[in-house]
């Protein structure tokens, strides 16, 4: 692994995806249209680096969790690519410059939101939760619906009750797509001694909260409220389709426990791959909606 490899692994591109993913819609409901190119440029390249320097300080922390797990030991810290300290030092320089760059480009507002989720995702999530909480990815999840609300403040300068639905179908989406991944890689987490729901809870129970976080974020996604009626029709139809096609995967992950399958028989991954697609196009809809008004 070079030195640049290293570095960018360290900020978990893919991650970073799924936050933009979210940042960029807002913005456009937010503007009721189109969002000045600047603006959603700064934005998302301040959030981009203040996400990789809050993954970066969690590589760090988290470093001896991850050269215990198999699906880990290949990163840059427990592969010796990097050292700690030089870990460190990159991730708080993200995180300095980040907020630097959305206070002088963005706004305050925008700013003190995105230090704020790099807060808690480093103090409240990888020092706390993650290590005593089962329900660590509940909590934690609160950092990843932050770039909603940055984003809708980067248009408006100010908070509003609207983005807070965007903001729930993140938080609830967050439990059902982790908790897949850690049905699948279980025996990493237990020998990391990381208390994920299913290596505390039976995989009956598991399934069963999996299906009603699902449920309650296809209830969330139904509360957004584009603008203009023909956007409304339009975006009510596909989060009701990509609803149904999610819950279909969570009842098949839950009749699968009760016939008696296990681990990987139980197809985890099938979930949490479409749990990605799911929260990729309902966003999309959310950003087209104001566009067909």
């Amino acid at each position: 692994m070079t030195r640049l490899r290293a570095y960018v692994a360290l900020t978990k591109p893919r991650i970073i995806e799924l936050l933009l993913i979210t940042t960029l819609p807002t913005m456009f409901v937010a503007s009721h249209g189109l969002p000045r190119l600047w603006l959603a440029a700064a934005t998302l390249a301040g959030g981009t680096a203040s996400a990789g320097g809050a993954n970066t300080l969690n590589c760090y922390l988290d470093r001896d969790i991850d050269a215990r797990m198999r699906r880990t030991r290949r990163r840059p810290l427990p592969a010796a690519a990097v050292s700690p300290g030089e870990v460190l030092t990159f991730g708080l320089a993200l995180v300095a410059a980040s907020t630097c760059w959305l206070w002088l480009t963005v706004n305050w507002l925008s700013a003190v939101l995105a230090l704020g989720a790099c807060a808690f995702y480093i103090l409240g999530y990888t020092l706390v939760l993650k290590r005593r909480s089962a329900q660590n990815v509940v909590w934690g999840g609160i950092a990843g619906c932050m770039p909603v609300l940055i984003g809708w403040t980067a248009v408006t300068g100010r908070l509003a009750l609207a983005p807070f639905a965007l903001f729930g179908v993140v938080f609830f989406w967050t439990p059902p797509h982790t908790w897949a991944l850690a049905m699948r890689f279980r025996d990493d987490y237990a020998a990391a001694g990381v208390p994920m729901l299913p290596v505390v809870a039976g995989e009956r129970e598991v399934a069963s909260r999996i299906l009603w976080y699902a449920w309650l974020t296809i209830a969330c996604s139904l509360l957004v409220w584009p603008a203009g009626r023909p956007a409304l029709l339009a975006y009510l139809a596909t989060a009701a389709i990509l609803g149904v096609l999610f819950l279909r995967e969570a009842y098949r992950l839950r009749d699968r426990v009760r016939s008696g399958g296990t681990g990987v028989a139980l197809r985890p991954m099938r979930l949490f791959h479409w749990s990605n697609a799911y929260l990729a196009l309902l966003f999309l809809a959310v950003a087209l909606s104001p566009l067909l008004r």
